[in-house]
This record gives structure tokens, sequence and C-alpha cells, in this order.
């Protein structure tokens, strides 16, 4: 349904370093611009420096591949200065298989890792 998601951040230097840890472990890059994050050639998640106060405040899902990119996901993430909002588990309340990780980012933002896979 989406083409692209811009976030604007507060400071961009955390924002990107958060973003290029948390994202590798689910096949993301960060492209040429330092800005653009996504599967290699196809940036879809952009960072725009705020120009007040006030950050974006949003919850933003990726799909992993499966359950281990999930924990490297909120393992990355975790040593990139984000907060934990949720350990990797499943989350039956969703779906028997949902299988998600939660991380708060440096602007405090909902990020999430999901898999529906069972491994």
């Amino acid at each position: 349904m989406f083409d692209h998601v811009g976030l604007h951040v507060l400071d961009l230097e955390a924002a990107r370093r958060f973003y290029r840890a948390a994202l590798a472990p689910l096949g993301h890059v960060q492209d040429d611009s330092g800005t653009g994050f996504g599967p290699k050639g196809e940036p879809a998640l952009w960072l725009y420096e705020s120009e007040g106060k006030e950050a974006s405040r949003t919850h933003l899902a990726f799909r992993a591949t499966n359950r281990e990119a999930v924990e490297r996901f909120y393992r990355a993430g975790l040593e990139a200065g984000a907060r934990d909002n949720g350990k990797p588990g499943l989350r039956i309340d969703y779906s028997p298989t949902y299988y998600a990780a939660f991380l708060i980012d440096p602007d405090g933002n909902n990020v999430e890792a999901v898999c529906y896979s069972e491994t």
C-alpha cells in the first residue's frame, strides 16, 4: 500500500545510527544520501531533521523473514541506543504466529520487527 514513509527526527545522526543497525538484520541498507533506508536501491524510509522541537511519534512495523531476524533487530537496536518496548516473542492476541519485538527509537517512535512464520 505504501511507497515510502518520512520521519522527522531531532538528532539525524542518532537516528541514522539506530536505523542502520536495527534494519540491517532485516536486509535493509542505508542509501547513498544517508537519509534513506530500505532494500538496496529502493529506499522506503526517509529521515528528515526536524526544524522544530518536536519529532515524529509514530509506529513503524518492518517485516522480518524469520524469528531470528526479529531477535537480531531487537539486539542491534538496543546496542544502537533504542529502548525496549517489548522483547521478541509471540503475540498470540494478534495472531497465533505473530512473532515480534518492539523498540523505542531515539525520537520516541515505536519501531517493530514482525514475522508470521513458525520458525
